[in-house]
């Protein structure tokens, strides 16, 4: 079959490899119909994300058929189902399942002896990603392997489009996520950082459980006019002070939750010098991470706010002022997302049209174009938000 297969820093590409197979009796087969590349992706292609291998397939967020069953998933899926298939890989019987805490599933990290090392604890297996979370083949591919695939699936009915419900698997649960931890009141500003495909979905998530106002930053035209037609207020950081803005939204209080939707690689500028102090300390390997929005978020959010970390990061951050998120009782709540946590409600609320999440796609292309596509993404060519690939 075909697939996306890494191969290094900025290098990956169209590679024939061996079809999946069934090696469990919980396994099913999907043949994917469509796939996505995800900003987290992008953190691969940098290798900024440690225990990637030469020949890993990549992608987290894909649906498709299932062609194959394994005898202990039969009762849960059959051939022909259409299923989104999430990013995490859970077991649905260990304790952190049983508590909704999909994400951090006891059982499914294959690698757990190296995630115990690193992280201290196993986390669950992720698709496509990091040997760190279990070195799974990703679904940018014709065909893929889904372990657990008795809990580790999302029916869907072939009343929706694929471009409607392939973000079930990730970005739409994951905007939805980091909204939902802001604890969201009527008379809440939330400000969301980055307006990328996470942060579209937090946008309109945070919409949808009624904020008294939506701030988003970002510096790329066309993410800042989408976010707006989603309902928020656009704040251009290399046009504007996003300090004075938010103070001036808020009648200077700050706003009292803050979403951070990019994670680990914070745009370079010179208007922000700490992110180049960040850049330097990558070259040299004496930070992993650019975590300039998470000192702007801690400095900005009002007293006794809420601080909602749904972009990615991968390692070390320096620089973080712990001090004044103390003093200001500050809340942090972050972490990889418990998908089917989420889906249900998600899906009625597809069905129902309260929102499309296909909004967000700017480019449709075929498999084997995706390497093509992942600079194109990565340089936001073309006015490029999500690109969709089709097998």
């Amino acid at each position: 079959m075909k697939a996306l297969v890494w191969h290094g820093k900025e290098d990956i590409r169209c590679d024939t490899v061996s079809d999946p197979e069934i090696e469990d009796a919980r396994d099913a087969i999907i043949k994917v119909s469509s796939c996505a590349i995800c900003g987290s992706d992008l953190h691969l292609f940098h290798n900024y994300i440690p225990a990637m291998e030469p020949g890993d397939i990549v992608g987290h967020e894909m649906m498709g058929e299932v062609v194959e069953v394994g005898s202990g998933a039969k009762g849960a899926l059959k051939k022909g189902d259409r299923i989104v298939v999430p990013f995490t890989i859970f077991c649905g019987e260990c304790d952190q399942c049983k508590r909704g805490n999909f994400s951090v599933c006891e059982r499914s990290n294959r690698n757990k002896a190296m995630a115990d090392k690193v992280f201290g604890h196993t986390t669950a297996g992720l698709f496509g990603y990091t040997h760190l979370t279990g070195g799974y083949p990703g679904g940018q591919a014709e065909y893929m392997r889904v372990p657990f695939a008795d809990k580790t699936h999302i029916k869907v009915p072939d009343t929706l489009s694929d471009e409607q419900v392939l973000f079930l698997g990730d970005i739409f649960p994951t905007g939805w996520q980091a909204a939902v931890n802001c604890e969201i009141e009527p008379t809440d500003t939330v400000a969301i950082w980055g307006c990328g495909p996470v942060g579209q979905m937090a946008i309109r998530s945070a919409v949808l459980l009624g904020a008294k106002q939506v701030v988003a930053i970002d510096c790329i035209p066309e993410r800042l006019s989408m976010a707006e037609a989603g309902g928020a207020i656009t704040i251009n950081f290399e046009t504007e002070s996003v300090v004075e803005r938010l103070n001036d939204l808020t009648s200077g209080k700050g706003p009292d939750k803050c979403i951070d939707a990019v994670g680990l690689e914070s745009h370079v500028s010179m208007g922000q010098p700490d992110t180049i102090l960040d850049r330097a300390k990558q070259m040299v390997m004496m930070e992993s991470d650019r975590p300039h929005v998470l000192r702007e978020m801690i400095y900005v959010c009002r007293p006794a706010g809420i601080i909602s970390i749904a972009g990615v990061y991968g390692g070390l951050v320096d620089k973080i002022p712990m001090g004044p998120a103390m003093n200001k009782s500050l809340t942090f709540r972050m972490g990889q997302t418990h998908v089917n946590r989420w889906t249900d409600d998600l899906l009625r609320r597809i069905e129902e049209g309260q929102i499309d999440p296909s909004f967000v796609i700017t480019h449709t292309a075929k498999l084997e174009d995706g390497p093509e596509m992942y600079k194109v993404f990565r340089n936001k060519q073309d006015g490029c938000i999500k690109v969709v690939l089709k097998p």
